[in-house]
């Protein structure tokens, strides 16, 4: 968590309204594996990172809320009583979103001026959206005394997503950026909701993301139309979800769906078998197991979900040709956004210089590199 991240939206806050704010953090994420699985009720394996949201928040005396979002020099005034989705654009949302469902809930708040700033690289796939809604229902909860739970915050943030911006969402996101665990990794049921931390011990390895700077324009479309493929195949095979099938079960309807979607089903299985199997490793302490099941993740999600594209390939592909990248793959929703890299600490520099410099190459523009750390969930700051 950045000291100057808390120290400007406080500063900004107390010039602006003159009151001494409550200070959050609530964290992005990243995904070790476990991808596209959420919304099919299987398992992921998530992290709070120490990237995320900073926010001031207090109540106000005026008759109208006030969000300035200060990345952006861009703010939001809105009355209560008469919210519904900005047209403006994407980040209103998630603070209108989070406000309409606590309401929605017959939970009554007062009106509020909130600041707030990220740390975390726009378009990464490390779920900045999920860390600003957090942080708005943790303020609220707090400012309010509305008596939420952690787990009904997370399902306010994510009906907020699906209802004001657009994103039929699983749970992961805002699951990991409210219950993190430091040092840990959290292997989440998205069915139950109910997640075992795991301690990770990376040795002499660490955590390296690449941001191939690309956002292709299909992400939110892709994503909606892989989800209703996977509710489709669901209730041919008479399931509640692809978490409750086998690569057999799949097999007997393989005549009934194109085989597009038989492959998006087959990788949702099989990556929902390889969460399961990377828990075992890092129970075991066993990176090199890990890493293999990275990279498989991501030749499926090349081949058979079809949601990576050229630049991310290219990255991974970098990393299979070093011998310290144990395991290398996209991360979220796909088409841009990130590769997550498991790497020998000691040669960590040397191949951001190399892959960064062959990205250049490649596609005439940066890349970027981020060392992160696993930090704790959604949190008051002292």
């Amino acid at each position: 968590m950045s000291t100057a991240l808390i120290n400007d939206v406080k500063k900004v806050y107390i010039d602006t309204f003159n009151k001494e704010p409550l200070l959050i953090f609530s964290p992005g994420r990243i995904n070790i594996i476990g991808e596209h699985t959420d919304y099919n009720d299987g398992f992921v394996f998530p992290a709070a990172v120490n990237k995320g949201i900073a926010a001031a928040i207090e109540k106000s005396d005026a008759n109208l809320s006030t969000a300035y979002a200060l990345d952006k020099k861009s703010k939001v005034e809105f009355e209560l009583d008469k919210i519904k989705p900005s047209s403006e654009g994407h980040w209103q949302n998630y603070v209108l979103g989070v406000v309409a469902e606590i309401q929605n809930r017959n939970k009554t708040v007062g009106n509020f001026n909130i600041v707030f700033k990220g740390d975390i690289p726009g378009g990464a796939g490390m779920s900045s959206s999920a860390a600003l809604e957090n942080s708005v229902v943790f303020g609220l909860n707090e400012l309010f005394k509305l008596g939420l739970s952690k787990e009904d915050m997370i399902y306010i943030s994510q009906k907020a997503e699906h209802n004001y911006a657009g994103v039929n969402c699983g749970i992961m996101d805002q699951y990991a950026s409210m219950f993190g665990v430091k040092d840990h990794a959290l292997h989440l049921d998205c069915r139950s909701i109910e997640a075992k931390p795991y301690k990770i011990d990376f040795k002499d390895h660490q955590l390296m993301l690449i941001n191939t700077n690309v956002k292709h324009s299909l992400s939110d479309s892709a994503y909606n139309d892989r989800r209703s493929a996977c509710e489709s195949i669901s209730k041919l095979l008479n399931i509640k979800a692809l978490r409750d099938a086998t690569e057999q079960d799949l097999e007997t309807i393989k005549d009934q769906v194109t085989p597009e979607n038989f492959q998006k089903a087959l990788f949702v299985i099989q990556e929902n078998e390889r969460t399961q199997k990377a828990a075992e490793a890092i129970k075991d302490n066993d990176l090199e197991t890990l890493g293999a099941l990275i990279y498989d993740s991501h030749q499926g999600l090349q081949h058979q979900y079809k949601v990576s594209c050229e630049e991310l390939d290219f990255l991974v592909n970098q990393a299979k040709f070093n011998p310290n990248v144990l395991g290398a793959r996209m991360m979220g929703g796909g088409f841009g956004g990130c590769t997550i890299n498991l790497i020998a600490k000691s040669e960590a520099k040397a191949f951001a210089a190399h892959a960064s410099n062959a990205y250049k190459k490649a596609f005439n523009k940066d890349c970027s590199v981020y060392f992160i750390e696993l930090a704790e969930g959604t949190h008051l700051v002292n």
